[in-house]
């Protein structure tokens, strides 16, 4: 058998069992096999397919086939310039996400106080370290880096990554609950973070691969969803330096809520923006 004919077996068995997007997931599981890039199957489209591979490709679709996400059956994932190494330890990494990088970069050229000789980037609730990680690869400039997490599980997996993105000296990693575990005040320049913003009664409607598979302590928000913006504004109120700044994934309904923790604790120069779908999505706030 032929990669052409195995992806296309496989596409077909998928669709008849209902796996979304199953052409692609077919063509993703064989790519992760040649170790190529999905763009570049089309020169491997004509080769055998060793029995090994044949086995492997099948496994693979049994997974898949339980409604496991292809991230975690590929066990890895592009986010931005790198691929990461993605299981259930923590929650896969979003393309929304990414434009959350692209924020903290931009604020890290145009905003610092200057001079800054090595400003502090913390990431709270870091999962498989993606944020930082890529903020660490993508900043040129002096800067240390700090994943915090309430997942050990999730520190291992962020340490591995950073160690595969070689990365490991640039980026470290604590098992942390809150912001307060902090030596000093006022020692940090920005705080980013993707947290859990999903209501609680709403995280038991989500598709089987969310509610499943990925750990629910990096969805579920609370019973408002507003849980982590409610505790950690207010600490990162004593631990951001003057002119400091926060960087939030929210929910699609949540802006004006955000907006108005953030008024309440003092932050200044506000903004709630949009995803490419028109939904609310970041929101951004500097220290008074």
């Amino acid at each position: 058998m032929i990669w052409k004919e195995i992806i296309s077996k496989s596409s077909d068995y998928l669709e008849g069992k209902s796996v979304p997007d199953a052409r692609v997931a077919s063509e993703l599981l064989a790519a992760r096999l040649l170790r190529v890039g999905r763009g570049l199957l089309a020169g491997e489209l004509e080769k055998n397919v060793p029995e090994k591979c044949v086995e492997a490709m099948r496994r693979g679709m049994a997974r898949l086939v339980k409604g496991e996400p292809i991230q975690y059956v590929l066990g890895e994932w592009d986010f931005r310039t790198l691929t990461l190494k993605c299981d259930r330890r923590a929650l896969i990494p979003r393309p929304e996400t990414e434009e959350l990088v692209t924020r903290v970069l931009s604020h890290l050229h145009s905003r610092l106080p200057s001079p800054v000789s090595r400003p502090l980037v913390v990431d709270v609730g870091t999962g498989t370290g993606a944020i930082i990680l890529s903020l660490a690869r993508e900043w040129k400039g002096e800067a240390a880096f700090l994943g915090t997490d309430v997942s050990e599980d999730a520190i291992v997996l962020a340490k591995e990554n950073a160690a595969k993105c070689g990365l490991a000296d640039k980026v470290k990693f604590a098992v942390m609950d809150g912001l307060d575990e902090f030596d000093e005040p006022q020692c940090v320049d920005v705080i980013v973070s993707n947290p859990p913003y999903i209501e609680t009664a709403v995280c038991e409607t989500l598709d089987s691969r969310v509610k499943d598979f990925e750990p629910r302590l990096a969805l579920d928000g609370g019973t408002s969803g507003l849980d982590f913006y409610e505790r950690y504004l207010s600490d990162a109120v004593n631990l951001l330096k003057p002119g400091g700044a926060v960087f939030f994934e929210i929910g699609e309904s949540q802006g004006e809520s955000v907006r108005q923790l953030m008024f309440d604790c003092g932050f200044d120069d506000i903004k709630t923006e949009k995803d490419y779908a028109g939904h609310d999505r970041y929101a951004s706030a500097i220290l008074k």
